[in-house]
């Protein structure tokens, strides 16, 4: 497998930021590591070993990018704005300079498990023009959980649940939302009692606004673990692909 390692100066953020490539081929997708976690997350628990079929045949390639969490939505004592206004710096550089980088124009899938499966699921709502599918497992879609005076626009910005409710333009809708897959996953076993019913009521909003979304909801002997990432992670990109491919 062609594995590559970056490091390299955010404008955004005035530090040096990694993440590490895998594969050449086929379709890009941008992987958000779990709640205070870092870019070799996904290759340390076994994620990029079960897609590596995927990876080696050119079917896919993924990008796996670091994150701040630790300095933002965990630091919960800390100064609201200052959380916030550095989660957008992050957020901007995604959007600005890392996607740019790896990609030659293509829109992207984007995933992520946990905490990773909420920042997937918000950049694909505030910027669909960069993706044109979503994976979220065990993601959880609204900001007040980490802020919960809410009382910030970026907080709300930051927030699927909040933000896409009231956005009503349907054409905007139509365009923006309605060709591309979108697929939700939770477990309903230990330590997803919270990002079970907030990936429900996401997808239950998506469905509101005549946004196709699949929803697949596993077992109560499901976990919050990678032992149960691995196996859904395989599973729908599979599907994913597959769909595309039969598309094309």
């Amino acid at each position: 497998m062609d594995i590559h390692y970056y490091k390299t100066y955010s404008e955004n953020l005035h530090r040096d930021m990694e993440y590490k490539t895998y594969g050449q081929g086929g379709r890009g997708v941008l992987v958000f590591p779990s709640q205070d976690q870092r870019f070799y997350e996904w290759e340390d628990n076994g994620m990029i070993s079960v897609l590596a079929p995927m990876i080696e045949s050119g079917r896919i390639h993924l990008i796996c990018c670091d994150s701040i969490d630790a300095e933002t939505w965990s630091l919960t004592e800390g100064d609201y704005n200052e959380r916030i206004t550095l989660h957008e710096q992050w957020f901007n550089y995604i959007v600005d300079e890392l996607i740019p980088s790896v990609n030659g124009g293509e829109k992207l899938i984007v995933t992520g498990c946990s905490m990773g499966g909420y920042h997937a699921g918000n950049f694909f709502a505030r910027r669909p023009d960069l993706f044109d599918a979503l994976l979220s497992l065990s993601g959880l879609f609204h900001a007040d959980y980490f802020f919960p005076h809410f009382d910030s626009e970026l907080i709300y910005k930051n927030s699927p649940l909040h933000f896409l409710k009231d956005f009503n333009d349907p054409s905007v809708l139509l365009d923006s939302y309605r060709n591309k897959q979108i697929i939700l996953c939770c477990g309903q076993g230990e330590y997803e009692d919270i990002t079970c019913p907030s990936t429900q009521r996401f997808g239950e909003l998506l469905r509101e606004k005549d946004i196709p979304v699949w929803v697949d909801i596993w077992g109560e002997d499901v976990n919050h673990d990678f032992v149960w990432w691995r196996k859904q992670v395989a599973y729908f990109f599979d599907k994913i692909i597959r769909q595309e491919t039969i598309a094309a």
